[in-house]
């Protein structure tokens, strides 16, 4: 699964009128940011309370709010560096806080196993972000930016593990074993970790593929 430059362009035009009527309310594009991280925040507290499906459906909320404080920053003319500084960092937080939430609400749950693979997909999510971060802090880039090169962007991530909490909310139990809904969530934290680990070295290759052509070794 692979979202292209052309995808992301489509979806944020779709989310310009809501953006658009939120910032007739009052609301600013960091205003939005922070919105939208309660919103993750929400979803934490969920699934540390063993409410998958609820937890589910509330990260794909959050998600889909994300779009809007860029959208709005770019319909209205005020992108800034500030603004896009704290849409990232609020949506790493965000992110971290969801895997948190996550394994608390498994190691409730006596379910071990999803509570180590939760905090495999942390690891994993939070290097495809370190190595965007630094390869493009060293003046490394892509096509459309380094979120472009990988398997696995936050996107991605985000509609693997929503899918997982829901599916996995709706099968049933939780519990010790893979019975239930445990099956569900071991298995999309499982992709998460695996499809972001590949996406970090998939970085880490551009971009030791771009130095050898610029150094000439």
């Amino acid at each position: 699964m692979t979202i292209t430059p052309g995808t992301r362009t489509r979806v944020r035009k779709l989310g310009e009128p809501v953006a658009l009527a939120l910032g007739r309310l009052g609301l600013t594009p960091n205003g939005l940011t922070v919105l939208g991280f309660g919103i993750t925040v929400v979803a934490a507290g969920l699934a540390g309370f063993q409410q998958w499906l609820a937890a589910g459906i509330v990260i794909l909320l959050g998600g889909v709010f994300d779009l809007f404080d860029g959208a709005l920053a770019r319909a209205t003319g005020r992108v800034s560096t500030v603004g896009a500084f704290l849409d990232s960092v609020f949506d790493r937080w965000g992110e971290g806080l969801t895997y948190v939430g996550i394994v608390v609400g498994c190691v409730d749950a006596g379910f071990g196993l999803g509570a180590g693979l939760a905090a495999f997909a942390m690891s994993a999510a939070f290097l495809v972000s370190y190595t965007r971060a630094r390869s493009e802090g060293l003046g490394f880039s892509a096509p459309g930016g380094m979120a472009q090169v990988g398997l696995a962007p936050r996107e991605v991530r985000l509609i693997i593990l929503a899918a997982g909490l829901v599916a996995g909310g709706l099968a049933g139990r939780v519990g010790p074993d893979l019975a239930g809904g445990a099956g569900w969530i071991a298995g999309a934290l499982g992709i998460i970790g695996i499809l972001a680990t590949i996406t970090a070295i998939q970085r880490i290759i551009h971009v030791r593929q771009q130095a050898v052509g610029s150094d000439g070794k």
